[in-house]
């Protein structure tokens, strides 16, 4: 018999079809409005005491959550709306101090744990479907001028010595300008020559100082522009790169005006961590120990050697040298893992510069302790007469000590971290690299959808009666062809929906028309085929020859078609942003999800019924066929 399938790709369309199914039950349980509750601090717990006290809180103001989820890292409250969400979530973070745990709104998937333990989740929505989180942060470009300007007085300095032209005096002023001094105006005007044609970013004026001859030294308006410009665009690449790897999609990352950016987080699970995540300046700094002074005699006394620094490890006092031997500017990978004796690692690779010191280094200083230190850059915030003052900090902490075994070459591990979610966070860090600057949280808030509740239902409702006019169609016009095509379409529905949950894909308005063009398309698939049968039922073919026939023959026609489409998706999604990467990406998985449906499952079906026996009679429109000759139907 031609119409037969082995029974081994029987039972995996079977399979396909379950594991469609499960994959895609998720989307059809909803979302719970929820609040997150998380420690600002990675190695920071949740108390006992804590959660009672949010517990209080609600109960005090008749605040009932539907569900109350507690762990030593996170408390996670379901509520059964917005509403009675954005209350509680008030109540709350005047009751908790904020410096010390992250309040966040969220949306919690209410689908059972047994779907989330083998990793079936629900579609992310974009902000013009569902809203998400919307951060508006800072770029302190001030304190980078101040940066750039402080390495530029070094630099003139050392250009002006190996000029062996001497000055008397070279600093910063507050004015955001460089004074250099000279006792002669010959060794000014040298000096001048040689700072203009070493540093073209420079304005230069000469003045007449007070104690001899001076020069006047600032950064030029364009060079201000490109700094700004550059800082602004690093950070901007920055945090796409932690966005990518926190996993959230069609993420929108902007500039706002010329030292603000703006983040839209669509659909995200975890807002607390997210917010953590992007405000995060950490970095790693690798030091050698100062054995040559007596690290407990400099804490007891307070005096600590030129050219070192005293921390503590592990509560005992330990000196470090300034000198930073490898930055994590210079790290390329960085993966957290279990190391032999299951604590928390990280193994790190190198290639971004600076290996080649760090190598030198440490073949110099084998049998001598070197040490880690994790460097956090933390923002103050206080009002002052009606404005928010904010102050920056940096947080070092000493995470490892080590003695040097061997020349560490472009790879090596990491450990002493205090939790797996902080070896975790610590590499994404890396992986995603440094901020150029720090970045003050402006406006945090949770939007809704940007496209209006309406909008929405008109999307679905459109959806709705293009799959119902295209199901009555089919079955009209092809009798029980039709439905099998049905079937299969709405199989298809639910693969597409399946595969776009598994990839975490984001959908969007857009994304729903492309999921209305490709169920018009996959049927397009079957009416070919059909098509095709009935032609070769007109010219005499037998029943089994012709539905043979109609799906070999309609194949490669199908293909062309589906190939052609997919061409022009695949350059919509290279070369386009947001919206437009959503309608490519719902296309593409709704063509080869019709590939699969409209051609292997209504040839398995109809083999089913058809297959393996003598058919006497075969529907399929106005065409019938009694024994091995087709007839067309009188009017």
């Amino acid at each position: 018999m031609q119409n037969k399938y082995p029974l081994w790709k029987n039972l995996l369309l079977v399979f396909v079809a379950i594991a469609a199914f499960i994959y895609a039950l998720p989307n059809f349980y909803g979302e719970d409005p929820s609040i997150q509750i998380s420690p600002v601090k990675t190695e920071d717990v949740i108390s006992t005491e804590t959660a009672l006290l949010v517990k209080k809180t609600l109960e005090k103001a008749k605040l009932k959550p539907r569900a109350f989820e507690q762990n030593d890292k996170q408390i996670l409250m379901r509520f059964p709306n917005t509403d009675t969400q954005i209350q509680a979530k008030d109540l709350i973070r005047a009751a908790l101090d904020q410096q010390k745990y992250i309040i966040a709104s969220n949306f919690t998937s209410a689908a059972p744990s047994w779907l989330a333990a083998i990793g079936a989740t629900p579609m992310k929505y974009g902000l013009d479907l569902r809203g998400g989180v919307h951060l508006l942060m800072e770029v302190d470009i001030p304190g980078v001028m101040r940066r750039r300007e402080e390495a530029l007085v070094k630099n003139i300095g050392t250009t002006l010595r190996e000029a062996r032209l001497r000055y008397t005096s070279l600093r910063r002023t507050m004015s955001n300008r460089i004074i250099i001094q000279f006792r002669t105006t010959q060794t000014r005007d040298a000096a001048f020559k040689e700072i203009r044609s070493n540093f073209p970013q420079l304005l230069l004026n000469k003045v007449k100082a007070p104690r001899g001859f001076g020069i006047i030294a600032k950064l030029s308006p364009a060079e201000v522009t490109n700094i700004r410009q550059y800082t602004i665009e690093q950070t901007m690449t920055t945090l796409r790169n932690r966005v990518n790897e926190l996993g959230i999609g069609e993420a929108i990352v902007q500039q706002q005006g010329t030292n603000r950016v703006a983040v839209d987080l669509p659909g995200i699970q975890d807002a607390a961590r997210a917010k953590k995540i992007l405000r995060g300046t950490a970095t790693l700094e690798f030091h050698l120990v100062d054995t040559k002074n007596d690290a407990p005699t400099a804490a007891m006394t307070g005096i600590v050697p030129v050219g070192s620094r005293l921390y503590t490890h592990e509560g005992r006092p330990v000196l470090l040298y300034n000198q930073v031997i490898l930055s994590g500017g210079s790290i390329t990978s960085a993966t957290s893992t279990i190391d032999e004796s299951g604590m928390p690692a990280v193994i790190v690779s190198l290639g971004g510069g600076g290996e080649s010191l760090f190598t030198k280094t440490t073949r110099e200083n084998v049998g001598k302790p070197m040490s880690i230190v994790f460097v956090e850059t933390k923002v103050d915030s206080k009002l002052v007469d009606g404005q928010v003052k904010r102050k920056t900090r940096k947080v070092e902490r000493v995470i490892n000590v080590a003695t040097i075994q061997s020349a560490l070459g472009n790879r090596f591990r990491i450990t002493g971290l205090s939790s797996m979610e902080e070896a975790r966070d610590l590499a994404l860090f890396l992986r995603a690299g440094a901020l150029p600057a720090t970045i003050f949280p402006v406006e945090e808030r949770i939007v809704g959808p940007t496209l209006g509740i309406e909008n929405i239902k008109r999307g679905l409702i459109s959806l709705a009666v293009g799959t119902a006019i295209i199901f009555v169609v089919m079955l009209l016009y092809y009798q029980l062809f039709g439905l099998i095509a049905d079937i299969a379409l709405l199989l298809n529905l639910v693969l597409l929906v399946a595969i776009l949950s598994l990839l975490d894909a984001v959908l969007t308005l857009p994304g729903i028309a492309g999921v209305v063009l490709t169920m018009g398309m996959a049927v397009d698939a079957n009416v070919l085929i059909y098509e095709r049968i009935r032609e070769e039922l007109r010219h005499g073919m037998g029943a089994q020859a012709a539905i043979f026939a109609g799906y070999e023959r309609a194949f490669s026609t199908i293909v062309d078609a589906n190939v052609t489409t997919l061409i022009v998706v695949v350059i919509l999604f290279a070369i386009g942003t947001g919206p437009i990467k959503s309608f490519a990406i719902t296309t593409s998985v709704g063509l080869l999800a019709s590939m699969i449906t409209g051609i292997t499952f209504t040839r398995a079906m109809v083999n089913l019924i058809y297959g393996r026996r003598q058919v006497k009679h075969l529907a399929i429109g106005t065409v019938r066929v009694t024994g091995h000759h087709a007839k067309p139907d009188k009017a």
